[in-house]
């Protein structure tokens, strides 16, 4: 295997203007940083913005880059360097992807919205055919609604299409009330959660009541944007800019480029008002969820739970099972294990320490636990989708 030269020259084509493309810039510092060092070229450069003039003339080592068009993926093809599209916006364009894995993010998003007990669903995204990983987006959000045995609404855009933003947010709204309610909807990405938030808004529609919203990018600016604040999904750009720094070094040295994407699943959900609901209709469930969502990481138990719930045992456990189809124990449980994934992810807290802050006593019945439900141990789910 050769070497590559010294100081390799790296051109990075990675807009700023959203937390995905600095989530990939920290990826990338971080493994340049810890395998380096590199000569970096970077100038500000917007997504969907023609070939930089530079490109042409630059002489380096590789590339990485967020091809948007065949414009851009010929103008990169043509520098006859290594490179690596970290967009996936084409997948016949010749240069080897590094990207999300659109169904563990569809799979975090069914299943909030099933573990909320929702029966109505609906997808929000661009014109069909002009994004592809949205569309795919889509599509398996509406398969995995109906593979649960529930029906989705996929927005229909107007032909032709609006002309201004107030047509298109009142388009957009009268799609949302002509949904049957409550109604759980994934946007495509944040900017149209904003948008979908905002036609609740203009609808008279209440968020999460009747309209739960749901965001893919978890970019902090949008998602605190709106109103109520977006719940969104963490695509995890930061670990999707290392591995394509870390498969584009092996590019230079001479190794040859994968046959398909290499795809990094999503890192978690985040939850913020806009889906902080269960959709249920028995009170009493919905009391006890919120009291489980409250305080199951602070030890509450069963018995807890049933000093605040004016009915009894054996008629909690067959409601609960009737509303959301587990137990008590096994929403406790569920909530425990989400707040850990998160501190896996987010700190570098032992797991002992982890075990202690969801409500378990002993580390080792809470890897039990963990392994049990999750599949791998916290550890190994650090090691995986832990921040870099």
């Amino acid at each position: 295997m050769r070497q590559p030269p010294s100081i390799p020259h790296i051109a990075l084509l990675v807009e700023t203007s959203r937390e995905y493309g600095r989530g990939l810039l920290r990826g990338i510092i971080r493994y340049q940083r810890e395998h380096g060092p590199w000569s970096i070229y970077f100038k500000p450069h917007g997504l969907g913005e023609p070939p930089p003039s530079w490109l042409a003339a630059w002489r380096g080592d590789g590339i990485l880059a967020r091809i948007n068009d065949r414009r851009m993926a010929r103008a990169v093809l043509r520098t006859g360097v290594p490179a690596i599209d970290l967009r996936s916006a084409l997948h016949d364009a010749g240069v080897p992807i590094v990207g999300i894995d659109t169904l563990s993010v569809v799979r975090l998003a069914v299943g909030h919205f099933l573990d909320r007990a929702f029966r109505h669903f609906g997808f929000c995204g661009t014109p069909y055919g002009e994004h592809r990983y949205q569309d795919e987006r889509s599509d398996q959000f509406a398969r995995m609604v109906a593979a649960r045995g529930f029906r989705c609404d996929v927005y229909q855009h107007p032909r032709p299409l609006p002309t201004s933003w107030e047509q298109e947010q009142n388009h957009i709204a009268g799609w949302l009330r002509a949904l049957p309610k409550p109604v759980a909807v994934m946007a495509c990405h944040d900017d149209r959660g904003q948008q979908v938030l905002d036609a609740c808004l203009r609808a008279g529609l209440a968020v999460p009541d009747e309209v739960a919203v749901l965001g893919v990018d978890n970019d902090p600016f949008l998602c605190n944007l709106t109103t109520p604040p977006l719940s969104s999904i963490d695509v995890n750009p930061d670990r999707i800019g290392y591995e394509a720094a870390a498969l584009l070094d092996r590019l230079m040295r001479g190794r040859k480029p994968p046959r398909r994407p290499h795809l990094i699943e999503a890192r978690g959900l985040v939850v913020r008002q806009s889906t902080d609901i269960t959709a249920v209709d028995d009170a009493q469930v919905a009391r006890s969820v919120r009291l489980i969502r409250e305080h199951a990481c602070e030890g509450l138990g069963v018995g807890g739970l049933l000093g605040d719930v004016p009915v009894s045992r054996s008629a909690l456990f067959r409601r609960f099972k009737e509303a959301l189809g587990r137990s008590p124990k096994d929403e406790m449980t569920r909530v425990r294990l989400e707040r850990a994934k998160e501190l896996l992810c987010e700190t570098h807290l032992p797991v002992a320490e982890v075990a202690g802050r969801v409500g378990y006593r002993e580390s080792k019945y809470f890897i039990q636990v963990f392994h049990r439900i999750v599949g791998i141990t916290p550890l190994r789910y650090r090691k995986i989708l832990g921040r870099i």
